[in-house]
Formats: C-alpha cells, sequence, structure tokens
C-alpha cells in the first residue's frame, strides 16, 4: 500500500532571523515588493517611541516602501512582554494572511521568536517582593552561590545559564520560590498544539565574524554621527524614564546613558558601544545554532539562493 505525506494547509509565512547589522532589513523590503509580502518587526528595541537611532529603525522612506508592523507601539516608559508580543504578532499574521499577502517576521529578538512560534509556558509573574529578597539574599553570599543552589533545585535551568547571568539567575530561583516548581518545567509545558502557520526559517549572517564586527562598528559610528547622544538626552529628560526600564538597557542606549551620566569620554563611549553591539550578536548567533530546522546563507553571496529558497517555499 502506497503511504503519502499529509498535506500541510496551513498558509505560509517566513521568519528572517539574523544578528544585529546582518542587513535583514534591506532583504525585506525588496521580498515586500518582489513576493508581495508584509513586514512584521521581531524586535524588542523597535517597538519603542523615540527609539530611533540607536534601534537602528528603519526610517519614514523605508517604511513608505514597506510598512513594518509592531514598530512604535509603546512608550518608553512602558514594559512590553514576549508574551504581548507574542498575541499581537499572531493576530497580525492572520490580518496579514486575511488580505492575500504573506506575513514576513523579520528580526533578531530571540525570545519574541520563541514566544511567537514555540509558545510560552503560563509560569508566574514576577513578584517584586520574591526578587527583592533574591537579590538581599545575593548581596549576602554572591552570585555564584545563588548559581549553586539553582543547580540543586533545578539542574537543568543551573546548566543552562550562566553563573554569571545574575539577571537569569534571579528569574529561575523567583519562579521556583513563588511556585515550588522548577522554572525548566514551566518552560516545557509551552504551546503543544500546532502553529498555525507554517513558516521557513532563514538566517542571514556573515560566515566570517570579523565581516560582522566591521558591519558593526560602521554602524555604530553612523548612529553617533546621526545624533545617538541627543537622542539620549531627549528620552532622559523624561522623568518618567529610568536605567532599569527595558527600553533604556537596549544596547547602545544603555551605554549611551552611562556616558552622559558618568561623562565618560566619546571614544570610550564608542567601544563601549561598538563591544556590547558585539556581545549581542554573539548571544544572537548562539540562539539561531539552537534553530535546527533554519536555513542559513551569506548575506554578500547568497542573495539568488535565498530567494530561489523563498520562492519554492512559496509555490511560485
Amino acid at each position: 500500500m502506497s503511504e503519502f505525506l499529509p498535506i500541510d494547509s496551513r498558509p505560509p509565512a517566513i521568519a528572517l532571523m539574523g544578528p544585529t547589522a546582518s542587513g535583514k532589513t534591506a532583504l525585506a523590503v525588496e521580498w515586500v515588493e518582489r513576493f508581495g509580502m508584509d513586514i512584521v518587526s521581531v524586535d524588542s528595541a523597535l517597538v519603542y517611541r523615540g527609539l530611533n537611532i540607536g534601534s537602528a529603525k528603519p526610517d519614514a522612506d523605508t517604511r513608505a516602501r514597506a510598512p513594518h508592523r509592531l514598530i512604535d507601539i509603546r512608550d518608553p516608559h512602558e514594559t512590553y512582554s514576549a508574551a504581548e508580543f507574542a498575541e499581537d504578532a499572531l493576530r497580525e499574521l492572520h490580518a496579514i494572511h486575511a488580505h492575500g499577502r504573506v506575513p514576513l517576521l523579520v528580526g533578531g529578538t530571540g525570545l519574541y521568536f520563541r514566544a511567537l512560534l514555540q509558545g510560552l509556558s503560563d509560569m508566574p509573574q514576577a513578584d517584586p517582593a520574591l526578587r527583592a529578597e533574591i537579590a538581599r539574599d545575593a548581596a549576602a553570599c554572591g552570585w555564584t552561590a545563588m548559581h549553586e543552589a539553582l543547580c540543586r533545585i533545578d539542574p537543568a535551568a543551573g546548566a543552562r545559564i550562566k553563573p554569571g547571568d545574575a539577571q537569569r539567575i534571579q528569574r529561575a530561583l523567583e519562579v521556583f520560590r513563588a511556585s515550588g516548581t522548577p522554572i525548566s518545567q514551566w518552560q516545557q509545558a509551552a504551546r503543544s498544539k500546532p502553529f498555525p502557520f507554517r513558516v521557513l526559517k532563514l538566517v542571514v549572517a556573515p560566515p566570517d565574524r570579523s565581516v560582522l564586527h566591521e558591519r558593526i562598528a560602521r554602524r555604530f559610528d553612523l548612529m553617533i554621527e546621526a545624533g545617538l547622544l541627543d537622542e539620549v538626552r531627549r528620552l532622559a529628560s523624561d522623568v518618567r524614564l529610568h536605567a532599569d526600564l527595558p527600553a533604556m538597557r537596549a544596547v547602545g542606549y544603555r551605554q549611551a546613558l552611562e556616558h552622559l551620566q558618568q561623562g565618560s569620554s566619546l571614544a570610550e563611549f564608542r567601544d563601549r558601544g561598538i563591544f556590547a553591539t558585539r556581545q549581542l550578536a554573539k548571544r544572537q548567533l548562539t540562539w539561531l545554532r539552537g534553530e535546527l530546522d533554519a536555513r542559513w546563507f551569506d548575506p554578500a553571496c547568497d542573495g539568488d539562493e535565498i530567494e530561489r529558497a523563498v520562492a519554492q517555499f512559496l509555490g511560485r
């Protein structure tokens, strides 16, 4: 008896992923015009109004050619969770499909992609009192000891989270103290039903890390020339903003704010900003390598190949 694979009748969507400064936006704009796509931004900095230069937000001309959804949807003093993003993005995907176009997810925020495509479990929300308690414990014994404690109660999370990653250690301990259940178990309880779109995951990244580093440095210099520090001065004048808000912790903004507050030299600010952006790219690449069903392309020389992959996926 012949066996046939079931036909996947879900509508198509493309996920264009990659580290910062890898050229995703330029490629996405071309596809909007060539393949009839609509862009949904998957970037945790672009959601904030006023974070324009340091986030490399597409300019008005680019957005006129290719509108981006989920850009400029929060003020910088507000928060925006991965769960909120997943809900908003799924709504936008359905709306794009209803208009006869193909959703194009573009960005490098791994947590957002994971929340949308894989789902997030209903683990306990942040508890300020518990966080303060954990912070006091860490001040008394150090984050290394806190990491050791995490390893004892949740070996899986302890192996995944680095001893120096205080933020994630704190969150993992907070979840356990609030619920009695290790955070790794909560995370395993993510979405079990299929995602309503069939998704082609594409990664654009220069294979030579030095090429990416050069692109990062060049883009950061252009940000400085375009007025990044003036942008951060305007943001900092808002009394509702402080350094611990997600918007102000974004790479580039955090370093700019520290530079303005501490009076370091412009050269030191530039070096710290470029280094932080390189570290962000490194974390993004580490996450992307875990996306085993993604196809990788060099943006400098694989243009025709990546477009063929898109056309084949869309049946064109």
